[in-house]
Order: structure tokens, then sequence, then C-alpha cells
């Protein structure tokens, strides 16, 4: 299968999509695989999601940690702002 092949699939009444077997080997995807899914106008994007190596978050985890310290914030300043978020989405 080329980079070029274009095949057709179809949506079931659940709103599942199946992605054609050629496709599914070609980008090397298995059962269980996480997608973003975007829309705009007719066309709908499925993007893989990679998620990084144990050793890139460890290290992006203990910066975030330094940042917080550094900064003062508090497990109640973070509850807070969760709480203001979610009370604008519902209106």
């Amino acid at each position: 299968m080329n980079s070029e092949t274009v095949e057709v699939t179809s949506m079931s009444s659940r709103g599942q999509i199946v992605i054609p077997h050629g496709v599914r080997e070609k980008m090397h995807l298995v059962e269980g695989e996480k997608f973003v899914v975007m829309g705009s106008g007719d066309t709908i994007l499925l993007k893989k999601i990679h998620a990084p190596p144990k050793e890139q978050f460890e290290r992006l985890l203990r910066e975030t940690r330094k940042h917080v310290k550094e900064s003062g914030i508090t497990p109640q300043d973070v509850e807070d702002a969760i709480k203001r978020v979610r009370a604008r989405k519902k209106k």
C-alpha cells in the first residue's frame, strides 16, 4: 500500500468508524490506540496520540513541581482554579 492509497469506510448507527485494514497495517495501529479527533467543515481529522517516553515525562514532572514550589502555588489554589473553569463551562 503506497502513501497515496485511498480507502472508503462508513459510520455505524453508534457513530463508530472502522479504519480500513490496509491503513491500520501501514500505520502500525493496534487495538486500543488513542486519537485526537478534530472536525471543520466537511473534514474530520484523526491524529494518533503518542505518549512521551517515561524519562521525558519524569523530567517534565520534576520541572513542573519545581515551578509550582517556586511560585508558591498551593493545592487550594489548584482546586479553586478548577472550580472557576468548571463554573464557566456550565454557563
